[in-house]
């Protein structure tokens, strides 16, 4: 999942501006009295309204409402006990998906998604870590922090700045020109006695990947993902294929950083299509290798059956049908079958059984070498050949099932048997280089694609 969702404006009272926004009035929203009394501004109220608040351990609270003087705008805010307040408006079906995105560790987003939880910058959350369940977290290369004091300095007039009401508010309208000057109206606004100083109020960050040289446009990041910029283009108009946000604008076109779009791609190529475009047969890119696999061997025993029997043969055969014909007669029943594979193999619990033998395998490894975990040298565990061959026949057969699979027994291994991910994913490796029937091409790339990090992010 890619932040994608579009901040309109920034609250007044909000300690974590979002740079290039309006500043708008929330003095409205009983912000002052916490996460209950913004929930109850649109829990239940009307038609149309709602709202929402949680709480965490650390003593943070989120909370978002429907606006009660324009109901297509709502409010999103998020408090931290030593990092402050963020407060945004945004279309009012947005702000429960943020909602819900915010719950974690990300305090504020920048820079088409770039995310901050306090202390390090990361890029937008789009590579899957199907172990852990969640997305990787991939720091940004020489993050720097941007503060508002580093922004209102002489050059900003206060007087030449605007703080908008929410009812007369554009969101269509251009964007704000000079806004370091609504940032200093923005700060001589402020209320609260409890506002963090201007040091402190994050607004934005720079790091060496957002310069000139390192902004790609569509027809480089079209390259990345190995497609057309007019289907990258069709991708974007359609909303599809999760294409992140762009970092910048430049001459009214949209431009990424390199790495957010060399995630895309990486998560492009790790996706359902992805892994089954790996494991193509090559043939016929409709089925993966096993199913291919069994298809062959269908169609030469049909043939065999319709064409080489003669007591068969004669009861259909007429003076056109040749061999050739029976053949393609046979395969086009043989794919019929293969490509059914799904439908005749109960496939969710064939993965789950592979999940659970392989587990078994691990633990029983676990209980005879009690020093796994403390082991630096351990390399893999051995698994029987049995398991092993099925666990290879599910990739062969079932590619994408079998990343789930994979990932799954990753995960619970290291949850449950305290198993270091580097030895589970050696252990699957090696029995699948041993016995799947793949060759060692084909292999590298599918686990290339179905494999975690070793090392949690």
């Amino acid at each position: 999942m890619v932040f994608r969702l579009r901040p309109l404006a920034n609250g007044l009272r909000t300690d974590h501006p979002v740079p290039d926004l309006p500043f708008v009035d929330d003095a409205h929203i009983p912000i002052e009295e916490g996460p209950d009394a913004i929930e109850a501004i649109g829990r239940g109220v009307a038609d149309g309204m709602w709202g929402r608040c949680d709480r965490d351990r650390n003593g943070g609270w989120l909370a978002f409402t429907t606006d009660p003087l324009r109901t297509d705008l709502g409010w999103s805010v998020r408090y931290h006990p030593d990092h402050g307040m963020t407060v945004l408006l945004m279309e009012d079906r947005d702000t429960a998906s943020l909602h819900e995105y915010w719950w974690g560790p990300p305090l504020l987003f920048r820079s088409g998604g770039y995310w901050w939880d306090g202390t390090t910058w990361y890029r937008p959350q789009q590579v899957w870590d199907g172990a852990s369940e969640r997305y990787e977290r991939r720091p940004v290369r020489a993050a720097t922090t941007i503060h508002a004091a580093d922004l209102i300095d002489d050059q900003a007039d206060p007087a030449r700045g605007q703080i908008l009401k929410v009812a007369t508010f554009d969101k269509d309208a251009p964007a704000i020109q000079r806004w370091p000057d609504h940032l200093a109206k923005w700060a001589a606004a402020r209320e609260r006695s409890e506002a963090l100083p201007l040091q402190q109020c994050v607004v934005r960050l720079t790091a060496p990947e957002f310069t000139g040289d390192q902004l790609i446009g569509i027809p480089e990041m079209a390259e990345l993902a190995g497609i057309t910029p007019s289907t990258l283009r069709a991708y974007i108009s359609r909303g599809e294929n999760s294409i992140p946000l762009p970092q910048a604008t430049v001459g009214g076109r949209s431009m990424w950083a390199r790495p957010v779009a060399q995630d895309w791609a990486e998560a492009r190529s790790k996706s359902s299509e992805g892994v089954e475009a790996a494991m193509a047969s090559g043939v016929d890119d409709s089925l993966s290798r096993g199913a291919a696999d069994v298809r062959q061997r269908l169609t030469e025993n049909f043939t065999r059956t319709l064409w080489e029997r003669p007591a068969v043969r004669k009861r259909w055969a007429l003076r056109h049908r040749n061999e050739e014909a029976v053949r393609q007669l046979a395969d086009e029943l043989a794919w019929e079958v293969a490509a059914s594979l799904n439908r005749i193999i109960p496939t969710d619990d064939l993965g789950s059984t592979i999940r659970h033998a392989v587990l078994d395998e691990l633990a029983n490894a676990s209980d005879s070498h009690e020093d796994l975990v403390d082991n630096q040298d351990w390399q893999f565990v051995g698994i029987t050949l049995p398991v092993s061959r099925m666990l290879g026949w599910h990739v062969r057969h079932f590619p994408y099932y079998a990343q789930t699979v994979i990932n799954d027994i990753i995960g619970e291994a290291e949850r449950r048997l305290d198993m270091p991910r580097q030895v589970t994913i050696r252990s699957l490796s090696n029995a699948l280089t041993m016995d799947s029937g793949l060759d060692g091409k084909t292999l590298e790339a599918y686990l290339k694609l179905v494999l975690p990090p070793e090392n949690a992010s």
